[in-house]
């Protein structure tokens, strides 16, 4: 049995955590910006003064994309600093440390899956400063493992599938992006692969094995073909019109494709990934 410090518990990824820790026979501390400020180091010491955590799991992250590009300090403080302060506070208390990032951290001009070895070139200021947050973590603390995603989602939160759902019901015609290639992650998919690594890694520290991982569920798809299996799974209507990148300008820039491979995490950890169209029917019925 372990103790285990989850930040950013109020988001798709930690409220999933929450849901899945109820079946665990771990501690869990569940934290949010109210609980705890991970942007101020003696916050988390005082914090882990008197919490004893085997792992850290840092759900938390700056994700207005768009925003970011204009509120750049704020994006550095979550997604650059904290995590390098979670990394201090992990190596000072030896816990095992868990950090969630991104496919933004990738340029997305490659036309094979992305491995972790790739070189990283983010084009926009979230993708930086989760870059600048991973190397810090990695940096700073030996037992740090990054798992890297794309496209999440889940019945929290607010998310792709929920904007489609509500904007099929609303409007007879949607114009969604064809030409940006990816694959969703179902976030209770994800918090069931990074559980299954606490329970190997909490029985056999040996098992937990650092470095950088991908996860994402397994197939391609684009935007487009997203929203069009998330109204055929809701029997929406509305008609789906495909459109390029350069017909919805946005701020930030995001990456044409992002598709990750998911070997290493699987062979490491002996995990199993769906297929995104399987566990989007999951999520959906669950709305």
């Amino acid at each position: 049995m372990a103790s285990i410090l989850v930040t950013g518990s109020n988001g798709q990824l930690g409220n999933e955590l929450q849901v899945l820790a109820k079946q665990t026979s771990h501690t869990w501390h569940f934290t949010d910006i109210a609980e705890l400020d991970i942007c101020n180091p003696a916050a988390i010491s005082k914090f882990l003064s008197t919490h004893t955590c085997d792992f850290i799991i840092n759900c938390a992250a700056y994700t207005a994309v768009d925003k970011a590009e204009t509120d750049v300090d704020t994006a550095n403080k979550i997604n650059a600093e904290a995590p390098k302060h979670l990394a201090e506070a992990c190596k000072l208390h030896n816990s095992l440390f868990i950090h969630i990032s991104t496919d933004y951290v990738f340029d997305g001009t490659k036309h094979t899956p992305y491995i972790e070895t790739d070189t990283t070139n983010p084009q926009s200021i979230y993708g930086t400063s989760k870059l600048q947050g991973e190397q810090n973590a990695i940096s700073i603390h030996a037992n740090t493992c990054i798992i890297r995603t794309s496209w999440l989602y889940s019945s929290f939160g607010n998310n792709f599938v929920k904007t489609m759902i509500r904007l099929g019901k609303e409007r007879d015609q949607l114009n969604v992006i064809f030409d940006q290639i990816g694959t969703p992650t179902y976030a209770r998919d994800l918090a069931t692969a990074i559980i299954h690594i606490v329970n190997i890694s909490s029985q056999n520290t040996q098992a937990f094995i650092p470095g950088i991982y991908h996860y994402s569920n397994e197939g391609v798809c684009s935007w487009y073909d997203f929203a069009k299996e998330i109204h055929d799974l809701q029997n929406i209507a509305c008609t789906v019109l495909p459109i390029e990148t350069k017909d919805y300008p946005t701020p930030a820039k995001r990456p044409h494709y992002s598709v990750l491979n998911k070997t290493k995490i699987k062979s490491t950890f002996n995990i199993s990934i769906s297929h995104w169209k399987d566990s989007l029917k999951e999520c959906v019925q669950q709305l």
